[in-house]
């Protein structure tokens, strides 16, 4: 089978890390597919954030929690966070990000490296806690919180796919 499609048809969410950062070889190749991910006429909008500190780190889960409600850390104890961010005053910003999410969360299945897609990067990044993070590090007003994608050694085995759900292509003739 072809390794691309080994790494799609396995790729699941993982939600229990082991506490090591994810190596800095592996991240910049994590980051690379993300850059290289394709944009709406190539705007290339995206920007990353990539947040390793565990202070920080927590600080985020925690203001990841109290827009959804709830108590206990969204981001599963993972080590490592990336923020995707697009500029939403393109047309298709959202879709650009996930596209770059998709594309690392993949590169990271490949090189034994666990990730999940955690919502609600928009809600948090709009509170003024969150903008006063993004204009420290730098983000133009107009960008907006895609996602949150948390990664790290997976301290599990992954777990089985679900069955597919049948009857999801139709064919135009």
């Amino acid at each position: 089978m072809n390794e691309s499609m080994k790494t799609i048809l396995e790729r699941r969410s993982i939600r229990q890390y082991k506490p090591e950062h994810v190596s800095s070889e592996e991240l910049d190749y994590i980051l690379q597919a993300g850059v290289y991910a394709p944009t709406s006429s190539n705007h290339q909008d995206t920007k990353f954030v990539i947040v390793r500190k565990p202070e920080l780190l927590a600080k985020i889960s925690r203001m990841n929690a109290a827009v959804n409600g709830a108590a206990g850390d969204p981001f599963y104890g993972a080590p490592d966070l990336i923020i995707v961010f697009a500029d939403s005053n393109l047309p298709n910003w959202k879709q650009d990000g996930a596209l770059a999410m998709g594309n690392m969360m993949n590169m990271a299945k490949a090189q034994g490296i666990g990730s999940c897609w955690i919502n609600r990067a928009y809600e948090v990044f709009e509170t003024e806690e969150g903008r006063a993070l993004a204009r420290e590090w730098g983000l133009p007003e107009s960008y907006k919180g895609v996602g949150n994608m948390i990664l790290g050694y997976p301290d599990c085995e992954d777990p089985k796919p679900s069955e597919r759900k049948p009857d999801r292509f139709y064919f135009a003739e």
